[in-house]
């Protein structure tokens, strides 16, 4: 008899016909995110849920007893209480390296946007506007030969180090907890300390998974380092920044503006301060949407989940829970 699994989210032909191979399966087919009570009753008999974010509590493990895994469709997977899930011995997986280069791709889309106004100069255009050559306003920030400061060197800010340095001859810095003597050699970087990181740097990147460490870690003493003119560029998780001390800085001028691919509180409220600021770039946490990306990961994530509930074992693990694999 084939195992029970649940999806949470359409998928394509494909990876749905790999899944039917291995499980018998039900799936939720609509595009909004499906609600708690449906989730709820969908997985009590299942050994597997593939998911894009599950909020794991005790009350989530209640309704899935015979629960052995849960494959969530992204990288990030702090929405799993993973000290619950081991005392459970229910597998996370997740989805890691086949969206490096799309998301790095996204943050370059907001440097270059930030940098030069694009989306604010596009407004500007479609009402009606032109550009006069004499007018202040329209000056912008090079990006070409600028510094380049990323906080956290795993493998997605590599691929931001890389076109960098190599497309657009930036000097490139980082902060890590550990050194990365190779990608130092292969794109020139400097390992530097946060502060000296943050005083140098035309651009801030924060590229950090968001742990207790790392909740806050740009915050008003951080954002005063920076250079007048610097921009703040977050597309890992929106509670790093302190989105209070980042209004405020925008406001005084005491930075130069942000890309922000994320929020603290998603979806953002409307009435948010930073959705009004002309020196804001925003876009709705989207740096994994490309068609190709997403069916890299729903299928990297179908083949962790018919690992965990056929015996074997799946690639990607989250460290927090390779013990139980």
């Amino acid at each position: 008899m084939k195992p029970k699994v649940f999806i949470a989210k359409p998928i394509s032909r494909q990876v749905e016909n790999y899944i039917a191979e291995h499980c018998e399966y039900k799936i939720w087919r609509e595009e909004e995110r499906i609600p708690d009570d449906i989730l709820f009753r969908e997985i009590q008999d299942v050994q597997g849920l593939m998911i894009p974010k599950a909020k794991v509590t005790e009350s989530f493990i209640k309704q899935a007893p015979n629960l052995k895994i849960i494959s969530h469709i992204s990288v990030g997977y702090d929405t799993l209480d993973t000290d619950l899930m081991a005392k459970h011995k229910i597998i996370g997986t997740h989805t890691p390296y086949v969206l490096d280069h799309t998301v790095a791709d996204l943050i370059f889309g907001l440097i270059l946007s930030s940098s030069r106004r694009i989306s604010q100069l596009d407004h500007y255009v479609k009402d009606g506007k032109w550009n006069k050559l004499d007018d202040p306003s329209f000056l912008s920030k090079d990006v070409h030969h600028a510094t380049l400061g990323i906080i956290g060197m795993g493998r997605i800010g590599e691929q931001v180090a890389k076109r960098a340095a190599q497309g657009f001859d930036m000097n490139v810095l980082y902060y890590n907890r550990r050194p990365r003597p190779e990608v130092e050699e292969k794109y020139g970087l400097k390992r530097e300390s946060m502060e000296q990181l943050l005083k140098k740097s035309d651009f801030v990147l924060t590229m950090v998974p968001l742990t207790e460490e790392t909740h806050h870690l740009i915050g008003a003493r951080e954002l005063k380092q920076m250079k007048e003119d610097a921009l703040l560029i977050n597309a890992s998780r929106g509670q790093v920044v302190d989105e209070k001390a980042l209004i405020h800085a925008l406001k005084e001028g005491i930075i130069g503006g942000a890309g922000l691919d994320v929020f603290e509180k998603e979806p953002v409220d409307p009435s948010n301060s930073l959705l009004k600021m002309d020196n804001v770039v925003t876009t709705p946490h989207i740096g994994s949407a490309t068609a190709q990306a997403r069916e890299a990961m729903a299928l990297k994530a179908a083949e962790n989940l018919v690992a965990g509930v056929t015996g074997g074992k799946p690639k990607n693990i989250v460290k927090e829970l390779k013990h139980l694999g």
